[in-house]
């Protein structure tokens, strides 16, 4: 099990359109160069968060803004626009474990419980991270570059 880059990209790009909104028109091409990645990709992702609800995009001549402050926008949020998991499930079960072997018989019981709480977990952590937490280290960082 691994998270998609998408949610790392995400993030990226939330830090990119904070960072140089008063001195670039930050666009998908500006975000790829960035990244390091295609702006095909920068664009999918855009859409999915704007999709979610998370941010506005100019089309044509560029830009991108979040719809809410920084605060308001947590790391689930993010995860939840571009890494959506099927069934709300995060853990995959094999589908068809041996029902005549007592562990293959047993293993979705015996897992199910522990895995929502496993995700649970995960997914509190991830609200307690905003946009703001990213804006206030990029502060830092930069100002300690200087």
């Amino acid at each position: 099990m691994q998270i998609s880059s998408r949610f790392t990209v995400a993030l990226h790009i939330f830090s990119c359109v904070d960072t140089f909104k008063d001195e670039y028109k930050v666009t998908s091409d500006f975000l790829a160069s960035s990244i390091n990645t295609n702006p095909v990709i920068i664009r999918r992702i855009l859409g999915q968060l704007k999709n979610a609800g998370l941010i506005e995009v100019a089309r044509g001549t560029g830009g991108v803004t979040p719809t809410r402050p920084l605060a308001e926008i947590t790391f689930y949020d993010v995860y939840k626009a571009v890494d959506p998991i099927e069934d709300d499930e995060l853990f995959h079960f094999h589908e068809n474990p041996n029902p005549e072997c007592p562990v293959g018989r047993n293993i979705h019981n015996l897992l199910n419980e522990k895995l929502e709480s496993i995700q649970r977990a995960m997914e509190d952590e991830m609200r307690r991270y905003t946009i703001e937490d990213l804006h206030e280290g990029m502060e830092k960082l930069l100002a300690e570059e200087a």
